[in-house]
């Protein structure tokens, strides 16, 4: 498994996995196979895939640190720009479609709208993400900055699945929306569950020193 995993066909067999989704769906449009409006299926697939890329990108550290294969760390940063990728494609498909490019009009719509002002917030937190997603980045904030920083994720994690929850609000459907929250809180539930161990540890080595 971890040979697989350095191998060095995994990341781009990785990209093309990731690009998978963005082919079927033009494939889709293409040959007329995705329904009556296929404007708001581009507009609500890519934002299903942007969560979807999101619950995987945060499934990395827990699996790594469960199965004990470190080598996992290597897709992270792949994965948060493919995150970044498809909510662009997401963002551009709405102004496209629904607004024309109106740039006022878009203004008015988030301002407006709190489902896609939610949306909006979470491409604008994701955008220093994927801005200091490389080694020059993080050499020029060095290592602790670039962490906090990259902490964002978690409130990004956070504003795509309420973005998520008001849209299908207006149809009163809520089963994937539960599938999502459910995810997300296990994977968001694992890492505070690991920062508590961690500084309950320390707090008891800190003892056991000034004790001796």
């Amino acid at each position: 498994m971890r040979k697989l995993l350095l191998h060095a066909a995994a990341k781009p067999l990785l990209f093309a996995l990731c690009m998978l989704p963005i082919t079927w769906l033009i494939y889709r449009v293409a040959i007329n196979g995705a329904g009556a409006n296929p404007q708001e299926y581009l507009i609500r697939a890519t934002g299903d895939w942007t969560l979807r890329l999101v619950c995987i990108a945060l499934a990395v550290t827990p699996l790594r640190t469960l199965t004990k294969t470190p080598q996992m760390a290597r897709f992270r940063r792949m994965l948060g720009l493919f995150v970044y990728f498809y909510v662009v494609i997401h963002l551009l498909s709405y102004s496209w479609f629904d607004m024309g490019f109106d740039a006022p009009d878009i203004a008015k719509d988030i301002a407006k709208r709190p489902f896609i002002l939610v949306g909006f917030l979470a491409f604008v937190l994701l955008t220093p993400l994927a801005a200091t997603s490389f080694n020059s980045a993080i050499k020029a904030l060095g290592a602790k900055r670039w962490q906090l920083l990259h902490k964002l994720v978690y409130m990004v994690s956070g504003l795509g699945l309420l973005h998520f929850f008001w849209m299908r609000a207006g149809k009163n459907n809520f089963a994937e929306v539960f599938v999502y929250a459910a995810v997300i809180a296990l994977l968001l539930g694992w890492r505070l569950t690991q920062y508590l161990g961690k500084k309950r540890a320390a707090t008891q080595q800190s003892r056991a020193q000034a004790a001796i």
